[in-house]
């Protein structure tokens, strides 16, 4: 068991960080993350007893002026037994944002995806970090992760 864990560890550590959406472009998917080691792709699973998580909380609703906007908080939990140096959260056209209004996260890449802000270096393992972010409409914002560094 000690063997794989440092297995993992070792591959984490050669993720490469150009080709953070996924292998060769695309996303992984939920629950799996893209490893390069020794110039191989490949798209693990994460086991589902060491995860990340993303919880979606709406924390208030208003009208104004005839539009309804919505304010969500976003929890990133690391439960995996690493720190997360970097993670990459996609984003979709349900993603209607209002004025720019994102704290504790940026847009990076083509606009659609989020990640870490320039001031939180990390997500320590078995901690978690909250960013959030106010929309125009009704519609449920649509998060997932592409991928994590360690």
């Amino acid at each position: 068991m000690k063997f794989l864990t440092l297995i993992f560890l070792i591959l984490f550590f050669y993720c490469a960080a150009a080709n953070h959406y996924g292998c060769n472009n695309v996303p992984c998917g939920p629950g799996r993350i893209c490893l390069k080691l020794r110039g191989v792709c490949s798209c693990i699973e994460i086991p589902k007893c060491k995860e990340v998580i993303l919880t979606t909380k709406c924390i208030g609703t208003w009208q104004f002026e005839g539009k309804t906007y919505n304010q969500y908080d976003v929890t990133i939990t690391n439960y995996l037994d690493f720190d997360i140096t970097q993670i990459f959260i996609g984003i979709d056209e349900s993603f209607k944002l209002h004025a720019d209004n994102l704290w504790n996260a940026e847009r990076c890449g083509n606009g659609n995806e989020l990640t870490l802000p320039h001031y939180q270096p990390s997500i320590n393992k078995n901690a978690s970090f909250t960013f959030g972010f106010i929309l125009c409409g009704n519609d449920k914002p649509n998060l997932s992760i592409l991928a994590v560094t360690y």
